[in-house]
Protein backbone atom coordinates (compact mmCIF):
# COMPACT_ATOMS: atom_id res chain seq x y z
CA UNK A 1 0.00 0.00 0.00
CA UNK A 2 1.21 3.11 -0.90
CA UNK A 3 0.54 6.78 0.36
CA UNK A 4 -1.71 9.51 -1.72
CA UNK A 5 -0.82 11.45 -4.37
CA UNK A 6 2.70 13.73 -3.79
CA UNK A 7 2.02 17.44 -2.84
CA UNK A 8 -1.23 16.27 -0.82
CA UNK A 9 -1.19 16.66 2.62
CA UNK A 10 -3.31 15.18 5.54
CA UNK A 11 -3.62 17.49 8.53
CA UNK A 12 -4.93 16.86 11.59
CA UNK A 13 -6.06 19.10 14.54
CA UNK A 14 -6.85 18.29 18.08
CA UNK A 15 -7.93 19.24 21.35
CA UNK A 16 -6.36 19.17 24.82
CA UNK A 17 -8.82 16.92 27.25
CA UNK A 18 -9.53 17.89 30.63
CA UNK A 19 -9.53 14.87 32.61
CA UNK A 20 -11.90 15.64 35.59
CA UNK A 21 -12.05 12.56 37.75
CA UNK A 22 -11.43 8.87 37.94
CA UNK A 23 -13.87 7.10 39.06
CA UNK A 24 -12.36 3.45 41.00
CA UNK A 25 -8.66 3.09 42.41
CA UNK A 26 -9.90 -0.46 44.14
CA UNK A 27 -11.17 -2.37 41.25
CA UNK A 28 -12.94 -4.66 43.77
CA UNK A 29 -15.56 -5.07 40.59
CA UNK A 30 -13.30 -5.75 38.24
CA UNK A 31 -12.34 -2.77 36.40
CA UNK A 32 -9.38 -0.32 37.08
CA UNK A 33 -10.29 3.51 36.61
CA UNK A 34 -12.49 4.67 34.61
CA UNK A 35 -13.41 8.39 34.61
CA UNK A 36 -14.91 11.76 33.24
CA UNK A 37 -13.64 14.20 30.94
CA UNK A 38 -14.10 16.61 28.21
CA UNK A 39 -12.08 18.01 24.72
CA UNK A 40 -10.91 21.82 26.43
CA UNK A 41 -11.95 25.01 24.28
CA UNK A 42 -8.11 25.35 23.60
CA UNK A 43 -5.07 24.61 23.15
CA UNK A 44 -4.98 22.53 19.77
CA UNK A 45 -1.90 20.44 18.51
CA UNK A 46 -1.69 20.19 14.26
CA UNK A 47 0.06 17.44 12.61
CA UNK A 48 0.30 17.02 8.91
CA UNK A 49 1.50 14.03 7.07
CA UNK A 50 2.64 14.19 3.27
CA UNK A 51 3.78 10.92 1.10
CA UNK A 52 7.45 9.97 1.61
CA UNK A 53 9.77 7.32 0.79
CA UNK A 54 10.87 7.28 4.05
CA UNK A 55 9.96 8.59 7.42
CA UNK A 56 10.91 12.10 8.29
CA UNK A 57 9.46 14.16 10.94
CA UNK A 58 9.88 17.66 11.83
CA UNK A 59 8.35 20.76 14.04
CA UNK A 60 7.36 20.27 18.10
CA UNK A 61 8.10 16.94 19.96
CA UNK A 62 10.18 15.83 17.25
CA UNK A 63 11.24 12.05 19.33
CA UNK A 64 7.57 11.46 20.62
CA UNK A 65 5.88 11.64 17.67
CA UNK A 66 8.28 9.68 14.88
CA UNK A 67 8.20 6.88 17.29
CA UNK A 68 4.12 7.07 17.30
CA UNK A 69 5.06 7.12 13.84
CA UNK A 70 7.02 4.30 13.59
CA UNK A 71 4.56 2.26 15.73
CA UNK A 72 1.38 2.46 13.24
CA UNK A 73 3.56 1.95 10.06
CA UNK A 74 4.80 -1.75 12.09
CA UNK A 75 1.61 -2.65 13.41
CA UNK A 76 -0.06 -2.37 9.68
CA UNK A 77 2.89 -4.44 8.25
CA UNK A 78 3.17 -0.34 6.40
CA UNK A 79 7.11 -0.50 4.14
CA UNK A 80 7.00 3.30 3.30
CA UNK A 81 7.16 6.50 5.31
CA UNK A 82 6.07 9.91 5.51
CA UNK A 83 6.85 13.41 5.83
CA UNK A 84 5.43 14.16 9.09
CA UNK A 85 4.83 17.84 10.68
CA UNK A 86 3.91 18.48 14.34
CA UNK A 87 3.26 22.38 13.20
CA UNK A 88 1.68 22.95 16.56
CA UNK A 89 2.16 20.79 19.81
CA UNK A 90 0.33 20.70 23.83
CA UNK A 91 2.51 22.11 26.59
CA UNK A 92 3.93 18.41 27.58
CA UNK A 93 3.03 17.05 31.32
CA UNK A 94 0.39 19.67 31.91
CA UNK A 95 -2.65 17.56 32.54
CA UNK A 96 -3.93 18.52 28.64
CA UNK A 97 -3.74 15.06 27.70
CA UNK A 98 -0.36 15.94 25.41
CA UNK A 99 0.59 12.45 24.49
CA UNK A 100 -1.95 10.99 23.87
CA UNK A 101 -3.47 13.71 21.36
CA UNK A 102 -0.17 13.46 19.50
CA UNK A 103 -0.02 9.90 19.50
CA UNK A 104 -3.79 9.53 18.19
CA UNK A 105 -3.26 12.60 16.20
CA UNK A 106 -0.05 11.14 14.22
CA UNK A 107 -2.07 7.74 13.68
CA UNK A 108 -5.08 9.36 12.54
CA UNK A 109 -2.65 10.98 10.01
CA UNK A 110 -1.02 8.15 8.62
CA UNK A 111 -3.79 6.13 8.30
CA UNK A 112 -5.59 8.55 6.52
CA UNK A 113 -2.45 9.13 4.03
CA UNK A 114 -2.08 5.11 3.68
CA UNK A 115 -6.17 4.47 3.50
CA UNK A 116 -6.30 2.71 6.51
CA UNK A 117 -9.81 2.06 7.38
CA UNK A 118 -9.94 1.91 11.64
CA UNK A 119 -11.58 3.49 14.46
CA UNK A 120 -10.07 5.37 17.20
CA UNK A 121 -9.81 2.59 19.95
CA UNK A 122 -7.98 0.49 17.66
CA UNK A 123 -5.44 3.66 16.49
CA UNK A 124 -5.05 4.22 20.55
CA UNK A 125 -3.94 0.34 20.80
CA UNK A 126 -1.47 0.14 17.63
CA UNK A 127 0.42 3.51 19.30
CA UNK A 128 0.45 2.18 23.01
CA UNK A 129 -2.03 4.60 24.64
CA UNK A 130 -5.03 4.05 26.78
CA UNK A 131 -3.56 1.69 29.11
CA UNK A 132 -4.73 3.68 32.28
CA UNK A 133 -7.19 6.43 30.72
CA UNK A 134 -9.29 6.28 27.72
CA UNK A 135 -10.39 10.00 28.44
CA UNK A 136 -8.09 11.29 25.69
CA UNK A 137 -8.90 8.47 23.24
CA UNK A 138 -12.91 9.30 23.41
CA UNK A 139 -12.50 13.29 23.48
CA UNK A 140 -10.35 12.91 19.85
CA UNK A 141 -13.75 11.15 19.08
CA UNK A 142 -16.39 13.69 19.66
CA UNK A 143 -17.14 16.57 21.75
CA UNK A 144 -19.26 16.74 25.33
CA UNK A 145 -18.51 15.11 28.53
CA UNK A 146 -17.54 11.80 28.26
CA UNK A 147 -17.56 9.13 30.75
CA UNK A 148 -15.59 5.60 29.97
CA UNK A 149 -15.78 2.43 32.25
CA UNK A 150 -12.18 1.55 33.16
CA UNK A 151 -10.34 -1.00 31.98
CA UNK A 152 -10.14 -5.01 33.12
CA UNK A 153 -6.46 -6.13 34.34
CA UNK A 154 -6.07 -8.53 32.17
CA UNK A 155 -6.62 -6.57 28.32
CA UNK A 156 -4.92 -3.98 27.00
CA UNK A 157 -7.82 -2.69 25.65
CA UNK A 158 -9.42 0.65 25.71
CA UNK A 159 -11.92 1.40 28.06
CA UNK A 160 -15.01 1.59 26.42
CA UNK A 161 -17.25 4.75 25.98
CA UNK A 162 -20.16 4.51 28.34
CA UNK A 163 -22.14 7.99 28.18
CA UNK A 164 -21.45 11.13 25.59
CA UNK A 165 -23.37 14.35 26.52
CA UNK A 166 -22.87 17.63 24.95
CA UNK A 167 -22.47 20.47 26.52
CA UNK A 168 -25.11 23.37 26.70
CA UNK A 169 -23.84 26.02 24.13
CA UNK A 170 -23.53 28.90 26.87
CA UNK A 171 -21.19 27.34 28.60
CA UNK A 172 -17.73 28.62 29.25
CA UNK A 173 -14.63 26.84 30.34
CA UNK A 174 -11.67 28.86 31.27
CA UNK A 175 -8.85 26.26 31.07
CA UNK A 176 -5.42 27.79 32.83
CA UNK A 177 -2.11 26.55 32.69
CA UNK A 178 0.71 27.85 34.64
CA UNK A 179 4.11 27.64 34.27
CA UNK A 180 5.54 24.89 36.95
CA UNK A 181 7.73 22.34 36.92
CA UNK A 182 6.62 19.08 34.95
CA UNK A 183 3.83 17.08 36.83
CA UNK A 184 4.25 13.37 36.89
CA UNK A 185 4.06 11.47 33.57
CA UNK A 186 5.12 8.18 31.97
CA UNK A 187 6.87 5.54 34.16
CA UNK A 188 7.05 8.07 37.17
CA UNK A 189 3.28 8.45 36.33
CA UNK A 190 2.84 3.86 36.68
CA UNK A 191 5.31 4.27 39.72
CA UNK A 192 2.79 6.86 42.06
CA UNK A 193 -0.26 5.18 40.84
CA UNK A 194 1.48 1.74 42.21
CA UNK A 195 2.20 3.24 45.77
CA UNK A 196 -0.93 5.52 46.20
CA UNK A 197 -3.34 4.06 49.10
CA UNK A 198 -6.56 2.34 48.24
CA UNK A 199 -9.48 4.91 48.60
CA UNK A 200 -12.40 3.91 51.26
CA UNK A 201 -14.97 2.09 48.90
CA UNK A 202 -17.52 4.33 50.69
CA UNK A 203 -15.53 7.44 48.75
CA UNK A 204 -15.39 4.88 45.28
CA UNK A 205 -19.49 4.71 46.12
CA UNK A 206 -20.05 8.23 46.27
CA UNK A 207 -18.32 9.09 43.30
CA UNK A 208 -20.39 6.65 41.34
CA UNK A 209 -23.83 7.45 43.10
CA UNK A 210 -22.58 11.48 42.14
CA UNK A 211 -22.13 10.82 38.36
CA UNK A 212 -24.86 8.62 37.80
CA UNK A 213 -27.39 10.24 39.72
CA UNK A 214 -26.37 13.99 40.07
CA UNK A 215 -23.58 14.97 37.32
CA UNK A 216 -25.05 13.30 34.05
CA UNK A 217 -28.69 14.49 35.02
CA UNK A 218 -27.34 18.12 35.50
CA UNK A 219 -25.51 18.04 32.76
CA UNK A 220 -28.42 16.94 30.54
CA UNK A 221 -30.86 19.60 31.79
CA UNK A 222 -28.34 22.24 31.71
CA UNK A 223 -28.74 22.92 34.78
CA UNK A 224 -24.74 24.19 36.00
CA UNK A 225 -25.56 25.18 39.63
CA UNK A 226 -25.62 21.06 40.09
CA UNK A 227 -23.01 20.35 37.82
CA UNK A 228 -20.72 22.68 38.94
CA UNK A 229 -21.56 21.53 42.11
CA UNK A 230 -21.35 18.01 42.06
CA UNK A 231 -17.97 18.24 39.73
CA UNK A 232 -16.28 20.56 42.89
CA UNK A 233 -17.49 17.72 44.88
CA UNK A 234 -16.25 14.93 42.45
CA UNK A 235 -12.57 16.55 42.25
CA UNK A 236 -12.57 17.56 46.00
CA UNK A 237 -12.91 13.37 46.70
CA UNK A 238 -11.05 12.02 44.53
CA UNK A 239 -7.94 14.52 44.59
CA UNK A 240 -7.39 13.48 48.29
CA UNK A 241 -7.17 9.86 46.75
CA UNK A 242 -3.95 11.34 44.88
CA UNK A 243 -2.52 13.80 48.27
CA UNK A 244 0.01 11.45 49.69
CA UNK A 245 1.98 11.89 45.83
CA UNK A 246 1.11 15.06 44.45
CA UNK A 247 1.41 17.17 47.48
CA UNK A 248 -2.61 17.63 48.40
CA UNK A 249 -5.88 17.72 46.99
CA UNK A 250 -4.66 19.56 44.42
CA UNK A 251 -1.00 20.08 43.09
CA UNK A 252 0.37 22.70 45.56
CA UNK A 253 1.15 26.05 44.50
CA UNK A 254 -0.29 28.23 41.60
CA UNK A 255 -2.39 24.96 40.99
CA UNK A 256 -4.08 25.03 44.23
CA UNK A 257 -4.76 28.75 44.62
CA UNK A 258 -6.52 29.34 41.35
CA UNK A 259 -9.04 26.83 42.04
CA UNK A 260 -9.73 28.35 45.16
CA UNK A 261 -9.94 32.15 43.49
CA UNK A 262 -11.97 30.67 40.33
CA UNK A 263 -14.43 29.43 42.47
CA UNK A 264 -14.52 33.27 44.25
CA UNK A 265 -14.61 34.48 41.05
CA UNK A 266 -18.04 32.65 40.22
CA UNK A 267 -17.26 29.56 38.24
CA UNK A 268 -20.01 27.00 39.24
CA UNK A 269 -17.19 24.00 38.86
CA UNK A 270 -13.72 24.07 39.48
CA UNK A 271 -10.97 21.53 39.31
CA UNK A 272 -6.98 20.47 38.22
CA UNK A 273 -6.92 18.51 35.23
CA UNK A 274 -5.30 14.68 36.08
CA UNK A 275 -2.31 15.85 37.88
CA UNK A 276 -2.21 19.48 36.67
CA UNK A 277 -0.74 22.15 36.76
CA UNK A 278 -3.71 22.81 34.24
CA UNK A 279 -6.66 24.16 36.01
CA UNK A 280 -10.25 25.21 35.00
CA UNK A 281 -13.56 26.96 35.95
CA UNK A 282 -16.84 26.72 34.06
CA UNK A 283 -19.64 29.63 33.98
CA UNK A 284 -22.31 29.82 31.58
CA UNK A 285 -22.22 33.08 29.21
CA UNK A 286 -19.89 35.06 27.29
CA UNK A 287 -19.63 37.44 29.37
CA UNK A 288 -19.22 35.48 32.58
CA UNK A 289 -16.34 33.64 30.57
CA UNK A 290 -14.00 36.48 29.93
CA UNK A 291 -14.59 38.30 33.43
CA UNK A 292 -13.55 35.18 34.68
CA UNK A 293 -10.56 34.71 32.34
CA UNK A 294 -9.21 37.68 32.91
CA UNK A 295 -9.18 37.55 36.79
CA UNK A 296 -7.25 34.51 35.97
CA UNK A 297 -4.79 36.28 33.05
CA UNK A 298 -4.28 39.16 36.26
CA UNK A 299 -3.33 36.53 38.36
CA UNK A 300 -1.13 34.62 36.59
CA UNK A 301 0.42 37.40 34.65
CA UNK A 302 3.30 36.39 32.66
CA UNK A 303 3.50 32.82 34.75
CA UNK A 304 1.17 31.20 32.26
CA UNK A 305 -1.29 30.89 29.87
CA UNK A 306 -5.09 31.72 29.74
CA UNK A 307 -7.85 29.46 27.69
CA UNK A 308 -11.54 30.44 27.49
CA UNK A 309 -14.59 29.10 25.20
CA UNK A 310 -17.06 27.00 24.86
CA UNK A 311 -16.77 23.16 25.19
CA UNK A 312 -15.77 21.51 21.61
CA UNK A 313 -18.42 19.88 20.37
CA UNK A 314 -16.82 17.77 17.88
CA UNK A 315 -14.00 15.40 18.27
CA UNK A 316 -10.42 16.17 15.94
CA UNK A 317 -10.83 17.90 12.70
CA UNK A 318 -9.08 15.98 9.68
CA UNK A 319 -8.52 17.64 6.22
CA UNK A 320 -6.49 17.33 3.19
CA UNK A 321 -5.17 20.08 1.73
CA UNK A 322 -2.69 21.10 -1.16
CA UNK A 323 1.16 21.75 0.57
CA UNK A 324 4.01 23.52 -1.37
CA UNK A 325 7.21 21.04 -1.75
CA UNK A 326 8.69 24.72 0.48
CA UNK A 327 6.23 24.10 3.28
CA UNK A 328 5.90 19.91 3.57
Amino acid sequence: MTPGSDGEAVFVEAQARLHFGVLDLRGALGRWFGGIGAAAPAPTLLVSASPADALSVGGHDVDRAAAFARRLLAHHGLDGGARLWVRRALPPHAGLGSGTQLALAVARALAELYGVTTDARELAHAVGRGGRSAIGTWTFTGGGLVLEGGRRPESDGVAPLIARLPFPPTWRCVVAVPDSAPRISGAAEAAAFARLPQPPERDVERVAHLVLMALLPALAEADLATFGATLSEIQALTGRWFASVQGGTFAPGPSEELVRRMARWGAAGVGQSSWGPAVYGIVDGEDAGVRLADCVRAALGAAGTVHAGPFPADGARVWRAHVPAAAR
